[in-house]
Parts: structure tokens; sequence; C-alpha cells
């Protein structure tokens, strides 16, 4: 049988490949499949349908036996991938066994068909997605560590500020990974449900035997049975999807915080060399950062997918029309392009490469600046808070003024050497003796890290 080709050339850029075998035509005709052979299993359970039409039934529950193109075809009049897939499983059974054909999709509609084997797939995207973050948490751990004292220029409004450490940095993207870990593990129980309404909701068709076909369905696909079906309330696929928007925010924050770190003025954290990486087509020097570049791209696509999911969500009475069909590539796009940042992210920070020695030139940069916080709080115990911010002002602007280093200027202000000597300004002066709680910051995110399970 023919299946639609692949022809997305930035497929190995912008996702990761078992995601997107998750979300691929084949995955997603197999999870309809999934739910039509446990549907028979489980309505041969409660007597519902005989037990001997459930083999012919789930032998012909396997995706490589349709015509993907011809169901593509088919969808286009009929408005769902499940009717038309209906009508071939039919044909497919009946093929072997026609009185087993009778028994097949009973009770069921189309969107029940759909939404539990799209609730299958995202149960395959969630490992994946978790997997990779429990992964890059690891290294982000290991790296903070690593990097927990090594100063580096603080940067606010893209201004040189106080000294940070790297490690500090690094804790920061690892503490919002980790929230976002935290948030999935919550809404699995939520977003892992069957839905089984039958028509309009009511599973009418199947009379008093609707809650136990229900019931065992659920445990055929080793779902949770919801308090009711939720044909028209999208609100667990939202708020997958809005978790994910976070996600990609977060790899994006990560991503930028590198791109601008390789920066050639900047030059202190580069992501991995390797043959052909962050090259240009004319310019043989450039390193270009592009795995950030992935970062960046999907916290940018990502938010305007996750409002489109909002948008359709006051979808009609039982059964919506087209608010229901934007949700169909939609979530499955965001779940690739998160799987692809996510696979980029740790190749970028697995093989981050650190320039401490640049890290400690830029910190001279301003020659002192950095530190007149240091030095103004230091005074403002001796001198009184306004004096003290007033008289560093001064300070800096006759250094900036005169092109010279803090300390020179520091000597030459009988007021500063009247209250502090060589030997404290110069202490006051080293980036490395005004870091804070960096460690404890990163510390913290690390044990909040090893703290979620896995």
């Amino acid at each position: 049988m023919t299946q639609a080709a692949s022809n997305q050339l930035f497929d190995a850029y912008f996702t990761a490949r078992p995601m997107r075998e998750v979300f691929c035509d084949r995955g997603r005709l197999q999870g309809m499949l999934d739910f039509e052979a446990a549907l028979a299993r489980a309505e041969a359970r409660v007597g519902l349908i005989p037990p001997s039409a459930v083999a012919s039934i789930e032998a012909a529950c396997r995706a490589e036996l349709y015509d993907f193109q011809a169901l593509g075809q088919a969808i286009a009049t009929a408005g769902n991938s499940a009717i038309p897939l209906v009508k071939a499983l039919g044909r497919e059974i009946a093929k072997s066994d026609a009185e087993a054909e009778r028994h097949v999709h009973l009770g069921a509609t189309s969107q029940d068909v759909m939404d539990s084997g799209l609730v299958l797939q995202l149960r395959r995207a969630l490992e994946l997605l978790e997997h990779d973050l429990q992964r890059l948490g690891e290294i982000l751990a290991t790296q903070a560590q690593r990097y927990a004292d090594t100063p580096l220029a603080g940067r606010t409004w893209l201004q040189h500020a106080t000294p940070v450490t790297l490690g500090m940095k690094i804790a920061g993207w690892l503490g919002a990974l980790s929230r976002s870990r935290e948030r999935l593990q919550q809404l699995k129980p939520r977003l892992l449900v069957l839905q089984f309404g039958g028509a309009s909701g009511t599973l009418a068709a199947l009379g008093q035997q609707a809650l136990p076909v229900a019931q065992a369905l659920a445990e055929e696909l080793q779902l949770s049975l919801p308090e009711q079906p939720w044909h028209t309330q999208r609100d667990r696929l939202v708020e997958f999807a809005s978790v994910l928007g976070l996600v990609a925010g977060s790899l994006g924050k990560l991503g930028r915080d590198i791109s601008l770190l390789m920066q050639t003025e900047v030059a202190e954290v580069f992501e991995p060399a390797a043959a052909g990486k962050g090259g240009s087509s004319t310019m043989p020097h450039k390193r270009n950062p592009v795995g950030a570049a992935v970062l960046i791209s999907a916290a940018t696509r990502v938010p305007g997918l996750v409002s489109t999911l909002f948008a359709a969500m006051p979808q009609e009475h039982e059964r919506s029309l087209g608010l229901w069909h934007a949700e169909w590539e939609t979530l499955p796009e965001i779940c690739c392009l998160v799987s692809g940042a996510l696979q980029q992210a740790l190749l970028l920070v697995e093989g981050l490469e650190v320039d401490s020695a640049r890290m400690a030139r830029n910190l001279d940069l301003t020659q002192g600046l950095v530190q007149a916080e240091a030095v103004s709080i230091a005074l403002a115990q001796r001198l009184g808070r306004e004096t003290a911010h007033h008289l560093l002002e001064h300070c800096c602007k006759r250094a900036v003024a005169e092109q010279r280093h803090l300390r020179e200027v520091l000597a030459d202000e009988p007021q500063v050497c009247a209250e502090l000597s060589a030997a404290q300004r110069e202490r006051l002066l080293d980036p490395a003796h005004y870091l804070g709680q960096a460690r404890t910051w990163v510390e913290r995110a690390v044990a909040e890290h090893f703290a979620l399970k896995s």
C-alpha cells in the first residue's frame, strides 16, 4: 500500500525524528486502529459482541494494510479521517470474516476514534518529551555545578550590571524546565483519558451496557475513564499545549542567552563545534549559533499555535464545525517543534564551550565600574546611603571621563580613602568576592531537579 511521502526538508533541523514518527500519517492511523481493536475487545468482554469476532477485527487493525493516499483523498470528502478509515477497516475485515465486520465500531462515533487515537499518540509524545526534559535537566545540573563559581558580567537592559556566575545563569534555565516537568506530571491524569461518547455524548446506542463497555475500553487502552465525554470541552488538550508553550519559551530563553554570549564582541560561551556546523556560504570565518536558532524559532512559532487551540475552545454544542478541525495539525506540530528544540538543546548544553578568561576580561571592560555597587554599599555603612551613592556616582563619571580604572579614581578620593584601606578597596573591586547567593541558587535548582520523580 502507498503511504504519503515526506517532503519536509527542515524536519531534521526543527523536529526530533521519534516525535515525527508519532505524528506521521502511519502514527495517526495506528492510534485510531488501536482504538477500534480495543473497542472490539471491550465489547466482547461485556458480551456485547461475540468473542469470535475479535481476532478478525484485531488482524485488520494494522496501519500498513491501508492506502494512505486513498484515505487522504476520502478525508477531503468525508470531513474527518475516521469515516473513511472505518469504512476501509470494515472492507478489510470482510475479506476474511463477514460476520466480524458487522461488529466493528459499534456504539462509537468518529470523534471517539480520532480523539482517543490522539490521546494514545500524546501518551507516547509525553514519554519522549519527559525523557528529553529529564536528560536535559541532568546535563544542566552538571554544568551549573561545574560553573557555580565562574564569574561573568550580569547584564541588565543589555548593559553590564553586577557580576553573576555562569552556574547561576544555567541554574535559571534548569529551574524553568524543572517547573515545566512538574506541570507535565501534574496534567497527565487529566490528559490521558478516554474519549467515548457515541453520536452526541450519551452512549445511548449501547443501552445499559454503555458504562461497562466504557470502563472495559479504558482498561484495554490503559487510559483513565473521565467523568463524561469531552467532545467539545477541549481544556485538556489546551492545557497540554500551554505547558509545551512554556517549555518552548524556556528553551528559547536558553537559546537567546547562548546566542548573545556567542556574539563576536562577547565570545564567552559557545555551542559545541562540529564539522560543517554554523558556517556561512560566503564567509569562512563564521561560527553561527545554529542550535540556538532552533530554540528561538520554536519559542517564536509555538505561541501562535497555542493561541489557535485557545481560539478553538468555544466549540458548538456537542460536535464542532471547523474549530475541532483546527486542532488536528496544530497540536502535533507543537509537539514536533518542542521535540526539535529539546534535541538541539541537548546537543548545545552537553558540549558547551566556555571561555572563562574572556569572561574575566569582559568583566574588566568598564575598568572596575561593575563593582561600583559593592564599594557604594561598603561606604553606605560608614557615610550613609545617599552620601555614598552620590560619591560613587561622581567617581564613576570621573573614571569614564578620564578613561581610568575605578581603582585609581578611588585612590585619589580622600573621603573614600579615609573610610576604606587599599586592601579593602581591592577586595571590593574583585568580582569573585561579590557573587552573593549565586552558589545557593545553583544548589537549590539542582536539588529541585533531582527531587522530581522521573
